[in-house]
């Protein structure tokens, strides 16, 4: 079952309206009642600096956080912060998550390059480390393209067949061509199944609105969980 609503009302009062826009994007995008692991990871490297400062990469912790308590029933996401490495993972809860994203940004420091690669290795270990009995939706955060384009596009196609969904989201006025090719990578030539979706939120993404970047956070997560059931990688 998710966070119900009351809970969300008790301990995290700040969310019940992103909660609630949460909820009625899923249920536009048939997704009521499905369950999903829902993580989120973040880009530190030095260009991202002014979206942690003015506030937005900490407003798309609060709105990944109120998708998850709709699809998952503890209240909880992972968060990996990445730069020229990946850092051990955090969790952010509905008790916690004030200023959180800003606070481990900064406990972190010196902000690098952009490691995707580094990132999404430690989602699948954590993942596969953890065995949740739900598909996992990965919403992955950046600026830009990957210090080494090879081994993220390597990650990405090796793990088509574990029950995972990377959902990119691009920050900015980057081109993403990678992000693009990453999204059109061909099946089964490259990956087993389309495991990827990816949008550009411009330059401005508190602009695009809390329903807007929902119902683009869920487009492609239905269509790859139909094809991920009938190819027995996520449980009917």
């Amino acid at each position: 079952m998710p966070v119900s609503l009351d809970k969300v009302r008790t301990v995290a009062p700040g969310l019940v309206d992103l909660y609630k826009t949460a909820r009625v994007s899923l249920d536009k995008r048939g997704l009521g009642g499905e369950r999903a692991a829902v993580y989120l990871v973040l880009d530190r490297s030095g260009s991202m600096r002014r979206y942690y400062k003015d506030g937005t990469v900490q407003h798309l912790g609060e709105q990944v956080l109120a998708l998850s308590a709709n699809l998952d029933d503890d209240g909880v996401v992972p968060v990996v912060f990445f730069d020229k490495v990946a850092h051990p993972v955090i969790e952010v809860g509905l008790t916690e998550y004030r200023g959180r994203i800003d606070a481990e940004h900064e406990r972190l420091g010196h902000m690098g390059t952009t490691n995707y690669a580094a990132a999404m290795q430690a989602v699948v270990d954590h993942y596969s480390r953890t065995s949740p009995a739900d598909p996992a939706l990965v919403i992955f955060q950046t600026d830009g393209s990957p210090d080494s384009r090879r081994a993220a596009e390597s990650v990405l196609c090796e793990s088509s067949t574990l029950p995972i969904f990377w959902q990119f989201i691009g920050f900015g006025d980057d081109e993403f061509k990678f992000l693009r090719k990453l999204d059109e990578l061909p099946v089964p030539q490259k990956r087993a199944i389309d495991n990827a979706g990816f949008f550009e939120a411009g330059s401005e993404p508190m602009a695009l609105g809390d329903d807007a970047l929902f119902q683009k956070l869920t487009e492609e997560f239905p269509g790859w969980l139909g094809e991920a059931r009938a190819a027995g990688i996520v449980r009917p």
